[in-house]
């Protein structure tokens, strides 16, 4: 096992500020680490130098995932999944408000003393601004996704010089394998991790130029995502939903937005959080819920009254339409939006739904993302993709 040892004299490491160069280089998913004195264990901690899910998985939930189960190598250790939606909606949330609301009892049962979430800054409602949120308030204040790279650990050394001892931190997979990696060094009593899938991050550059390559208004968005109708949802200022086809989508223009590192994670399922709330594995207008361990369900109860709740279901056969998107993509396929609309249609009255959805975007984004690595950083290959992914693209045919 490669977890960050203790060292006695962390504090004294001279950590690297905003603007300066990261050990990652440009596989840098600017998580926050190297932005605090942490940055002593980031050649240990940092996703992109030193994978170590199936590790960290067996010290966080007591066992790694079983490869020979479909369910754990899809969708990681767990104790329990379900579809879930709030029976009364938080206004201004992004979906229902789920994680908003668990976050807001954690700390108003005193189970937590804050919440490491992220807000945005006055001037731009896509550029985060990472906090311990100690009240409701801050909370709600971060219930909207910011779809860009976001430095949510660079609270770290706030956190210790507070004297928190209990917390809940909200992050995506490249964070929280971080955060694992350092845990035993923060000095608290009791930790809980809620998390949310990811994949496809920007810079606020490269969110821009998707914003006004694909909507008809980007000066308006509030919000956007990926959904199971196989269509991107943004969300305006003034209440409208606009939703473009994945298939319409500008890929010959979109191809090199994404950020390096989100194009070399397979950790899309968040495998080391306690409890994950994402929507791909659950049906249209409801959230998909992963229970990983003990402390997960802990703080799925405190919110279990305010849910609606239905099992999870899996519907139809992802594996010719993966087959067929990698090609496309790695082609930089572009129909045109009437075909584009015509196949959307057509794909989302018998194409994959529920945990079948969740496996065709898993399949679609690992097999790209192994491309990517293997191009770019054949080097780090072998080592960098974890073995659960390896499985996944083993199941289809790659070009070259």
């Amino acid at each position: 096992m490669t977890l960050a040892h203790p060292h006695p004299s962390h504090q004294k490491a001279k950590a690297l500020r905003p603007g300066a160069r990261r050990p990652a280089k440009e596989l840098c998913s600017e998580c926050g680490l190297c932005d605090t004195y942490y940055i002593h264990y980031v050649k240990e901690a940092c996703a992109f130098l030193n994978q170590q899910v199936a590790e960290l998985e067996a010290v966080t939930h007591g066992r790694s995932r079983n490869l020979e189960v479909s369910d754990d190598l899809y969708f990681g250790v767990h104790q329990d999944m379900m579809a879930a939606r709030k029976q009364q909606p938080i206004a201004g949330a992004q979906w229902t408000g789920i994680v908003s609301a668990i976050a807001i009892e954690m700390l108003t049962q005193g189970l937590v003393e804050g919440v490491v979430c992220v807000q945005n800054t006055a001037a731009d409602r896509f550029q985060p601004l990472p906090v311990i949120a100690k009240t409701p308030e801050e909370i709600l204040a971060a219930r909207v996704n910011k779809p860009t790279l976001s430095p949510n650990l660079s609270v770290l050394e706030q956190i210790e010089q507070s004297g928190l001892k209990r917390l809940l931190v909200i992050g995506v997979g490249c964070q929280i394998q971080a955060l694992r990696a350092v845990e035993q060094k923060l000095g608290l009593e009791k930790l809980y991790v809620l998390g949310t899938p990811c994949v496809d991050n920007v810079t606020r550059q490269g969110l821009q130029k998707f914003l006004e390559t694909t909507s008809r208004s980007p000066e308006t968005v509030v919000h956007y995502e990926f959904m199971q109708d196989f269509r991107v949802h943004f969300k305006h200022e003034d209440g409208s939903t606009e939703t473009v086809p994945f298939f319409g989508l500008k890929t010959n223009q979109l191809k090199d937005v994404f950020a390096p590192s989100c194009m070399s994670c397979f950790d899309y399922v968040n495998s080391l959080a306690d409890l994950v709330v994402g929507y791909m594995g659950a049906p249209f207008g409801w959230q998909w819920i992963v229970v990983r361990n003990d402390r997960g369900r802990e703080m799925l109860e405190q919110v279990q009254n305010q849910l609606d709740t239905q099992p999870v279901s899996s519907q139809g056969d992802r594996r010719q339409a993966v087959q067929q998107s990698i090609p496309a993509y790695d082609k930089g396929v572009t129909l045109p939006m009437w075909a584009a609309k015509l196949m959307g249609i057509v794909i989302e009255k018998i194409g994959p739904k529920g945990l079948e959805y969740a496996r065709f975007s898993i399949d679609s984004h690992f097999t790209r993302n192994y491309l990517y690595v293997k191009r770019h950083h054949p080097e780090k290959l072998e080592a960098h993709v974890p073995a659960y992914a390896k499985r996944i693209v083993e199941q289809y045919q790659l070009p070259d």
